[in-house]
């Protein structure tokens, strides 16, 4: 090949790998560009609210103890029967009330003799059984334990305070939340040249603490006001149980453009 021809081509390829090298530079500069001229802004909003539980659950349970199984079956029916009376006469409805579980074991006795290591006696059999309850009288919870114990009640667990229906104080939480991301987002735009934002995104998750959370629709007025102040705590009258309250709500992840 020609000295002259061959330097053509090296000159040629390097035009065509000069012009690849700034396309290549080109095309991230103005991907840059167009984000500096409408930036993003993404701002975190956590918003929640108090307010007294206004339902609670506990566990109850009864216990027998006999020298065979079917007594111990049919002693702990009878302990069993009592109790759930009692809780229906209590006005706790039908749907609120759950057997947890039921259980028969056998009841062992450790004696010890001396020079050895001891041994174990099956004496008898234990039955247990437990109900789950749910009560929304909160005010009355001292009353309740008083009566399941005096039915028989060998246990019980709890309470666990909630809330029947939490959606109402969610819906107000998401709205304050957003107003709250707008108002920091705007803040954002201003403070950089910026006349206004834009949503773009919107990511939820809801928070709790405690147990679930609070008001019943009947504490709830028109959605777009503010709630209510929580009512005041009654006069219990030195009762044992205090409900507090419990908070819910929600975190948003927010993402605007910034506009002129």
């Amino acid at each position: 090949m020609p000295v002259s021809r061959f330097l053509k081509i090296v000159a040629f390829s390097a035009v065509i790998m000069q012009s690849g090298m700034a396309l290549a530079q080109q095309a991230p500069t103005a991907s840059i560009s167009e984000m500096a001229s409408t930036p993003l802004v993404r701002v975190n909003i956590a918003e929640s609210l108090r307010t007294p539980p206004d339902e609670a659950s506990m566990t109850v349970g009864t216990q027998a103890k006999a020298p065979t199984a079917t007594q111990a079956v049919a002693a702990n029916k009878v302990k069993t029967e009592k109790l759930l009376a009692t809780i229906r006469a209590a006005g706790i409805r039908e749907r609120d009330i759950q057997t947890q579980g039921i259980q028969l074991q056998p009841d062992y006795r450790w004696d010890n003799f001396p020079g050895s290591q001891g041994r174990q006696t099956l004496i008898g059999y234990i039955a247990n059984n437990s109900v789950l309850i749910k009560t929304r009288n909160i005010d009355k919870l001292t009353s309740l334990l008083d009566a399941l114990t005096t039915a028989g009640a060998d246990s019980v667990y709890g309470p666990t305070f909630s809330i029947a229906d939490p959606a109402p104080l969610r819906k107000e939480a998401r709205i304050r939340a957003m107003a709250r991301g707008e108002a920091e987002a705007t803040e954002y735009a201003h403070n950089n040249g910026y006349t206004s934002v834009r949503l773009l995104s919107v990511e939820e998750g809801v928070s709790y603490r405690g147990t679930e959370v609070i008001v019943t629709g009947s504490r709830v007025m028109n959605a777009s006001a503010p709630p209510p102040p929580p009512p005041p705590a009654p006069e219990r009258g030195g009762d044992i149980v205090a409900p507090g309250q419990l908070e819910t709500g929600v975190s948003l992840n927010l993402l605007y453009r910034m506009e002129r």
